[in-house]
């Protein structure tokens, strides 16, 4: 080949390489990245499930409204999934590469506290935003500026279900089961007995039993559950934990109340559980059952969609997406330097006041800890998961 036409031909194809470069330079700054820390495996991967299906709602109905709107200027916006594998350093992992590799401007997620924790501390190293739509620890955003939340705390969790125990379920005494190992119940059953034993007398929790996850066969622990005469016993466990030890308590003897946190919730909870966890009640963030308005939408956009009501987890990721598109679309512009936009992001959510989201209205504040209501849901006789009552900050 002579030399010229090499030549020639070495200029098409750098001409190429460039309007190959300056288009994918355009579309990088035609599109909102988002980064997704959920568990798409694992133990947890049912409530992961459920996190990607509001996500995804969600992005579509942004999308197909014309995108996401900063200072006159349309904005696709897309997400990166990062799957934690339902454990705590692989959410850090996760999180690492949505910030260093992908870099996104925020994350939703993780959703459990055992992993929203770790997770957080590397966003906040990072300056990173991070919204976890239900990890209820008060540790995960303590003194972490860039971390938020979309739900309530364990703090107001415990008390709640305490109230709830001593005015709807008639209880003067309570026992406790929960796994010592894991931050999420041993935080929560830790402030369950202090709410119980403020209103009822200091050892009025007469049973607070700790067990450790390896541990499958809790027959000890009910026996001494049962021999201590309480009213009500609280476990403050996951749903894929739930349906074995319900059935074990009831096999050993205990004919009582039973009532749990937020973590109950999943989609799968009664296909494993049956007839045993009907009447039981737990605390959560959303009721798709006899919802309204805003609320009632999206349970109808989401059946639709996915062929089954959605759960708390659902709704809450959907708000998390709605918090940080909301701080967004609130920044004047959308300026080249990922770390500024990524503090002007936190900025905005920390000021976002009167939100209405699917899952109720809130207040964000400058700790990442909003201000919500809490809904008891009871498991009724078809086995749906039923609001019952809605309890006040």
């Amino acid at each position: 080949m002579d030399a010229p036409r090499l030549i020639r031909r070495q200029v098409h194809y750098l001409v190429v390489l460039v309007s190959v470069f300056l288009a994918g330079m355009a579309q990088a700054q035609e599109t909102i990245t988002i980064g997704i820390n959920l568990p798409l495996s694992g133990a947890r991967n049912e409530a992961g499930k459920n996190v990607k299906a509001g996500v995804e709602l969600i992005r579509e109905q942004v999308n197909a409204a014309g995108g996401v709107k900063i200072g006159g200027q349309s904005y696709t916006l897309q997400y990166v999934y990062g799957d934690n594998e339902s454990e705590p350093q692989k959410a850090v992992s996760a999180a690492l590469k949505l910030i260093t590799v992908d870099k996104v401007v925020a994350i939703v997620g993780p959703i459990d506290s055992s992993r929203a924790i770790p997770a957080g501390n590397i966003c906040n190293s990072f300056k990173t935003p991070m919204v976890s739509p239900t990890s209820t620890n008060p540790k995960t955003t303590l003194n972490r500026p860039f971390v938020f939340r979309a739900c309530f705390l364990d703090n107001f969790q415990g008390e709640v279900m305490a109230d709830f125990a001593i005015t709807e379920l008639k209880a003067e005494k309570a026992a406790v089961l929960f796994n010592v190992a894991d931050a999420y119940p041993r935080g929560l059953a830790e402030f369950f007995k202090k709410s119980f034993e403020k209103q009822r007398g200091p050892g009025s929790v007469v049973a607070f039993e700790k067990f450790l996850s390896s541990e499958k066969d809790y027959s000890h622990y009910f026996e001494k559950i049962v021999a201590s005469d309480a009213d009500v016993l609280f476990i403050p466990q996951y749903s894929d934990e739930i349906p074995a030890i319900i059935k074990q308590a009831r096999k050993n003897g205990w004919k009582k109340a039973i009532f749990g946190g937020d973590a109950w919730e999943s989609s799968d909870l009664m296909a494993e559980c049956g007839d045993v966890c009907k009447g039981l009640y737990f605390c959560s963030h959303f009721g798709a059952v006899g919802a309204k308005g805003k609320a009632k939408t999206f349970v109808e956009q989401f059946e639709k969609k996915n062929g089954r009501l959605p759960t708390a987890n659902a709704a809450l990721s959907y708000d998390s997406v709605d918090l940080v598109l909301t701080a967004i679309s609130h920044l004047d512009s959308l300026g080249s330097n990922l770390l500024d936009t990524r503090r002007a992001i936190k900025d905005k959510l920390a000021a976002i006041r009167s939100f209405e989201g699917v899952s109720g209205s809130l207040d964000m504040n400058s700790t990442g800890d909003p201000t919500k209501s809490a809904v008891v849901l009871k498991i009724n006789d078809k086995g749906e998961f039923e609001s019952y009552k809605i309890l006040n900050p």
